[in-house]
């Protein structure tokens, strides 16, 4: 990405004090109210540097959700439409183009019609003023998104080992390259390319945030979603483990991509595969996996809650919905201690209550889990030891509708046959650790601590003893992460007032940081 060169450094200490001075007024009130003009439109002006000025735009576009989008364009400097953030504080404006490293702080005027403050890069800080120039028609707020600032490309990647091609996504970041470049591998399930639970996507989000720092990303539908070939309810590991070698495969042909610097990122049962692609022949050359499973598939499985267990379609609500619901038993317990302090409860007692409330939902968790657990293994055992999936299917069938009494029958069936499907047969009889200790290449293992599906602790051990022959094998946690590596709750930023998850900022820049440094290597 291009950086903005001005030359010398000015020095700050009156610009610091202006920016000081511009905020702080905002932060005490001083500055009357101002009404709220609409910022759509494109704001000028030039930046003053040694030897003239450099004339600038930033263009602002009005989102129906509130937010706003902006792009920065330097026509002297070659920089056309860069990207830049847009955070209201107060009357005061923060505009940020990341990735050309500069920013600018500004105060509107109260008609509107200029921004008054200072811009900012490493080594250099100057005064401006921006002067607003209106859309020729008026607009109204609209939902629109800028394309990104990297090459997309619609692709079909051709699997000559199973006769069938795969439809997908291929991002490439802007410049000359040869750039790294990595293919996504999704969890259990049929999933798109973008893995899409309900309103979040974990690749189309991925793949954003590596492509605008300079990973080239392939993203694809599994078989039998989109326009892949294919069934996906047929797919074994072994199915999967040809789609992600092909895959590579097809990253290998491809101009602008860096062929000594492929790797893999397989989320769940996709970062199973990607580990057993490690240890075949034309391995990638590092391997990112993302919650993978180190104990066996009827281990796994008998961990996981009954609705993980019987769920029919991709999108787990009830994983998505896990954090919230907790939240609202903490809330509960916590109005009820607001109750006893109101009737005069002291600190003590309060705190007893919480921590008795905690230790018995505690128990009683446990009992259920126990009993659920001892169940789901006999389940398991039927589908994984029955010689055919038909044999199993009436079993199944019996034992879903005692354990979800409440399914309706078509409910019942749709679940019976995922659970007697051919992967899901092939799941539960998986062990991928035998065959990794043949895994090459640098390997980074990366869970969640508030991973139900697969937990954290138990899963990296297991990995990392069977991967124990592997020297360049990292080992991470990230803080609050579930299974999706979904933030917490409390770091979901509100979108049309309602909070929308998003994918760990620590995840991301554990994986890209690692990313970089094996592309330097």
């Amino acid at each position: 990405m291009k950086k903005l060169v001005f030359g010398s450094t000015w020095v700050g200490f009156v610009l610091l004090l202006f920016l000081l001075l511009l905020i702080g007024a905002n932060a005490r009130g001083q500055a009357p109210a101002a009404v709220r003009h609409s910022l759509e439109g494109q704001w000028r002006g030039a930046l003053t540097v040694p030897g003239g000025s450099l004339p600038l735009a930033i263009t602002v576009t009005e989102l129906a959700d509130g937010n706003r989008f902006a792009v920065l364009d330097v026509p002297m400097q070659r920089v056309n439409r860069e990207p830049m953030t847009v955070t209201p504080r107060g009357d005061t404006l923060l505009f940020e183009a990341e990735q050309a490293g500069c920013r600018f702080v500004g105060r509107r005027s109260a008609d509107g019609q200029q921004l008054l403050g200072v811009w900012q890069q490493p080594g250099y800080s100057t005064p401006l003023t921006l002067l607003f120039v209106p859309p020729a028609v008026p607009q109204a707020p609209k939902a629109f998104k800028f394309p990104p600032p990297y090459r997309v490309e619609e692709v079909t990647v051709p699997n000559d080992t199973d006769h069938l091609q795969l439809a997908g996504t291929l991002t490439v970041p802007a410049g000359e390259g040869p750039f790294p470049a990595v293919v996504l591998l999704s969890d259990q399930d049929s999933q798109n390319r973008d893995a899409q639970y309900g309103d979040f996507a974990l690749f189309g989000n991925l793949a954003d945030y590596l492509t605008r720092r300079g990973v080239a990303v392939l993203r694809l539908d599994d078989r039998g979603v989109g326009k892949s070939g294919g069934d996906s309810a047929t797919a074994t590991v072994a199915a999967r483990l040809h789609d992600a070698q092909a895959a590579l495969s097809f990253l290998r042909t491809r101009p602008l991509i860096d062929v000594a610097h492929l790797g893999l990122i397989g989320h769940g049962q996709g970062g199973n595969v990607a580990l057993l692609a490690a240890a075949q022949p034309l391995p990638p050359n590092f391997t990112v996996s993302l919650a993978a499973a180190g104990l066996s598939g009827t281990d796994l499985l008998s961990e996981q809650r009954p609705s993980l267990l019987l769920r029919a379609g991709a999108a787990d609500t009830a994983l998505l919905s896990l954090a919230r619901r907790q939240d609202v038993a903490r809330q509960q317990a916590q109005v009820q201690a607001d109750k006893m302090r109101a009737s005069g409860s002291n600190s003590a007692q309060v705190a007893t209550f919480l921590e008795q409330q905690r230790l018995r939902q505690k128990v009683e968790d446990k009992k259920r889990m126990d009993a659920q657990r001892k169940r789901r293994r006999t389940m398991l055992d039927i589908i994984a030891n029955s010689p055919d999936a038909s044999q199993a299917q009436a079993i199944v069938a019996n034992m879903v509708r005692q354990d979800q009494p409440g399914l309706p029958p078509e409910a019942v069936q749709a679940a019976v046959a995922r659970l007697t499907s051919p992967w899901y047969r092939d799941y539960v009889k998986l062990d991928p650790r035998p065959e990794l200790g043949k895994a090459r290449g640098a390997v980074l293992l990366l869970h969640g601590t508030a991973d139900d599906m697969a937990e954290a602790q138990t899963n990296l051990e297991l990995l990392g003893k069977a991967l124990k022959g592997n020297a360049r094998v990292t080992t991470q946690k990230i803080e609050g992460a579930n299974h999706l590596f979904q933030a917490p709750t409390t770091e979901w930023p509100l979108i049309n007032g309602q909070p929308r998850p998003v994918v760990s900022t620590a995840t991301l820049e554990a994986m890209h940081t690692w990313i970089m440094a094996r592309a330097k290597e």
